[in-house]
């Protein structure tokens, strides 16, 4: 099993002066449970090299057994600061990609012509496709062959309008993820806020917040082994 995670480069949270980037533990979860499930993984992001890392994913209330495990993880620690260039990236040489949130992608990925082709090519090849939390609005742009927004009429998640209401960014985000699903007709569902709540339609898997991240990944394996 060859699994793509594709991290967000980019670094700042609109015009607020602070910065941004990738969750830890929407990357930590994952990188365990497909790594322990036998899955090689490779990290790309944008830009390459090291990604940022959200600050306050990192504070001592986001922090999870599963993160304080990175970061203590000099394997994995290089992997996050090699990250290859999204680019060069073919997704014909991977079984499956799973997408971190945080609130960066939503300035990066989601406009990112590479990441939106590289969807539509594991989607299109039937290659299980997950994200979670902020990264199921870099669906925004994913189309099937016809032009269709890939999420009409699919059953799928993501960071609630509420949540974002709760870290106090709904003003400063270039979009709201769930009024985007929404709009571009997903059947979009949702569970209590900051809870684990992940859905599976076909091949795409998206889950709605940090702690569905495990959880996402393991839909992500079982679809694998499937």
């Amino acid at each position: 099993m060859k699994v793509l995670i594709v991290l967000t480069s980019h670094d700042q949270l609109g015009d607020t002066g602070r910065t941004t980037g990738f969750w830890l533990e929407e990357l930590a979860a994952p990188y365990y449970g497909l790594k322990e499930a036998g899955a090689e993984l490779t990290l790309a992001s944008p830009q390459g090299g090291q990604p940022p890392l959200d600050p306050k994913s990192n504070e001592p209330d986001a922090q999870t057994e599963l993160t304080r495990r990175f970061e203590n993880d000099p394997e994995a620690l290089a992997a996050l600061a090699s990250t290859e260039v999204l680019s060069t990236v073919d997704a014909a040489d991977f079984d499956a990609v799973f997408y971190p949130g945080g609130h960066g992608p939503l300035w990066d990925l989601a406009e990112d012509q590479h990441s939106i082709s590289l969807i539509q090519d594991f989607l299109r090849a039937g290659k299980p496709t997950a994200l979670v939390c902020h990264a199921p609005g870099v669906l925004r742009h994913v189309v099937d062959e016809d032009g269709t927004p890939v999420v009409k009429g699919k059953r799928v998640t993501g960071f609630t309008n509420s949540e974002e209401e709760g870290v106090g960014l709904t003003d400063v985000v270039p979009f709201l993820v769930e009024d985007e699903l929404v709009a571009l007709g997903g059947d979009y569902s949702k569970g209590a806020d900051w809870g684990s709540y992940v859905l599976e339609d076909g091949v795409l898997i998206t889950g709605q917040n940090p702690g569905s991240s495990a959880a996402a990944a393991d839909l992500l394996v079982q679809a694998l082994k499937q």
